[in-house]
């Protein structure tokens, strides 16, 4: 499993770090589990260790990559049948854009540069109907907050907006030396699962979205203090809820359960 030479330099303002261990390459492939016809679409490839990896169980995958110096090494080291390389931001991606649904959806995957690993998980949430499942080396502390438990550390907008659509479940860790360059933090891989039904409808979620935006901002504050101007103290006990509790105290169904109180009076 090599990676495509190129003589592209490192860009910072791309948080870019390449992956080069063959094991771990090698256990997050066997983690993804790609079987023929499994419509991939891979984020980021940069210099293509993933990407190798990933064509040896495949015939072709689909990629993006921001980086046009990058790009052309991809180009160069994969044919047009092996790789579908489209060359722009993942940010401004739109699964649509990419042709048909696939039968069983997109399985994603990459090694997500740190800078862009929240808002591009956002970003793909919004599209999560159109997702199998998804696969992503990541900050450790993302995956911490990904999958919090309420009332810990860790738990906060980002682990109520995910489980409100999907699961996640950590995998397993990698360690710095396991790219170059090393950056100063542990990795994970981390395992999303969109949930046969959303546990908030379509409907209800714009609303949802905003008590969960609005709390988070105020994560010190108690809900009275943090929803204040979107919440009355009699919708939050209507909602089952303690209006001197704090956000990351409450869980997904509290915050439903206030999102369609807000609803009904808002109607």
């Amino acid at each position: 499993m090599t990676q495509i030479k190129t003589a592209s330099p490192i860009r910072k303002r791309f948080g870019q770090n390449f992956l080069h261990d063959s094991s771990i390459l090698e256990r997050i492939v066997s983690a993804i589990d790609p079987q023929p016809g499994d419509a991939v679409l891979e984020i980021g490839p940069g210099r293509g260790a993933l990407t190798a990896a990933l064509l040896q169980r495949l015939e072709r995958l689909v990629a993006v990559e921001i980086d046009r110096d990058l790009a052309a090494g991809l180009r160069a080291g994969f044919s047009p049948e092996q790789l579908e390389l489209h060359v722009g931001d993942a940010l401004d991606m739109q699964l649509a854009d990419l042709g048909a649904l696939p039968e069983r959806g997109w399985r994603v995957v990459g090694n997500l540069p740190y800078n862009i690993s929240t808002p591009l998980m956002f970003h793909l949430l919004g599209q999560v109907g159109a997702i199998h499942d998804m696969h992503f080396l990541l900050q450790r502390e993302v995956v911490e907050r990904m999958t919090a438990t309420p009332g810990s550390k860790r738990y906060g907008r980002l682990t109520v907006m995910l489980a409100a659509r999907a699961k996640a479940q950590a995998l397993f860790t990698v360690p710095p030396g396991a790219f170059h360059p090393p950056p100063k933090v542990y990795s994970s891989v981390v395992r999303i699962t969109p949930l046969a039904e959303p546990r908030v409808s379509e409907a209800l979620y714009p609303t949802f979205a905003r008590v969960v935006n609005q709390a988070f901002s105020n994560r010190r504050k108690t809900l009275r203090r943090g929803l204040s101007g979107l919440a009355e103290i009699a919708d939050l006990e209507a909602a089952g809820l303690d209006p001197g509790e704090r956000p990351e105290n409450i869980d997904i169904t509290g915050f439903e359960a206030l999102a369609r109180r807000i609803d009904h009076t808002e109607a």
